[in-house]
């Protein structure tokens, strides 16, 4: 049997646990959040390090990725260096192979993005999701200021945040990461803001975190696109009057993991320390991995 634990610095109450069959392996997952604390995440790796078949390292990425530089955050290197025997991932291997794979098929099966407005919370969190995005012929907003600096300047091109991640994201790695992106407690806060954005927007897409921190009361007929959601935030998004919920990554006992999750869960499968994109793709194949869509018109 694998044994695959996500250690978040996000909040503990989003704690979960689950035994899941994949592609033959027995696999435990749990998620041990930190509630912010970059020093306890840290002491938690190390305990179990040797111990468990491989880590995701959640609430914060390691790297900052606009079209093939990486940027990497200081804060995710301190907790990168504490697992020195089990293998540690942060999601970016499947944000840049299966989200882009997902929008691909979405828009050739499910959703006509074309002509369609679409607004990502963070390009250089999903720059494969983006891309991909860009590629449907949709109208593209990023709200990588907005949402992680609170300037209200909306980047409209895939082009345009690679400039501006070549001239600030070598500043903003030095940052606290807690200034960047909810930590602890404050996931589970909600303060509506950017309503201007959110209401522009048919569909909405990025870290969940994000867009249930800033969105407003009604969201009526949004299409949100996302992953890492409970029982309880599916629940939230249709009294909202949200259409449809895609979210990228399995449904495990009650709600989606997060991408680092389920990268070190393939990670482990595989019984290697790393894997290419097109190993990650080959294992999905393997697990005929669709991503799960809820649509709220109908009965739910």
């Amino acid at each position: 049997m694998k044994h695959v634990v996500s250690v978040s610095i996000g909040s503990s109450s989003r704690d979960h646990k689950a035994e899941v069959e994949l592609l033959g392996e027995r696999v435990v997952v749990e998620r041990r959040g930190t509630d912010g604390d970059i020093d306890a995440a840290v002491k938690l790796i190390q305990g179990l390090d040797g111990k468990v078949d491989a880590f995701g390292m959640g609430g914060i990425d390691l790297y900052l990725i606009s079209r093939g530089r990486r940027y990497v955050m200081r804060d995710a290197k301190r907790i990168l260096d504490a697992a020195q025997k089990t293998p540690i991932v942060d999601g970016s291997g499947l944000k840049n192979t299966l989200e882009r794979k997902i929008i691909s098929e979405l828009a050739g099966e499910i959703i006509d993005f074309k002509g369609k407005n679409v607004l990502v919370t963070a390009g250089v969190d999903r720059f494969g999701m983006a891309e991909s995005f860009e590629e449907t012929g949709c109208n593209l907003i990023l709200g990588d200021l907005i949402f992680a600096l609170g300037i209200p300047i909306p980047i409209r091109s895939v082009k345009s945040l690679d400039g501006f991640a070549r001239v600030l994201a070598p500043v903003v790695t030095k940052l606290p990461f807690s200034i960047l992106y909810p930590t602890g407690d404050r996931q589970e806060e909600s303060t509506p803001k950017y309503g201007k954005y959110f209401g522009w927007a048919d569909i909405i897409a990025g870290d969940f975190l994000f867009i249930k921190r800033y969105m407003p009361q009604r969201l009526d007929g949004k299409i949100i696109i996302t992953n890492t959601t409970t029982a309880k935030d599916v629940e939230d998004l249709k009294k909202r009057g949200v259409e449809m919920l895609v979210t990228t990554t399995p449904v495990l006992e009650g709600r989606s993991f997060g991408t680092n999750v389920m990268e070190a869960v393939l990670l482990a499968i595989s019984g290697q320390r790393d894997l290419t994109p097109q190993e990650y793709l080959s294992l999905l194949e393997r697990m005929q991995f669709k991503p799960r869509v809820v649509d709220f018109k109908q009965a739910y």
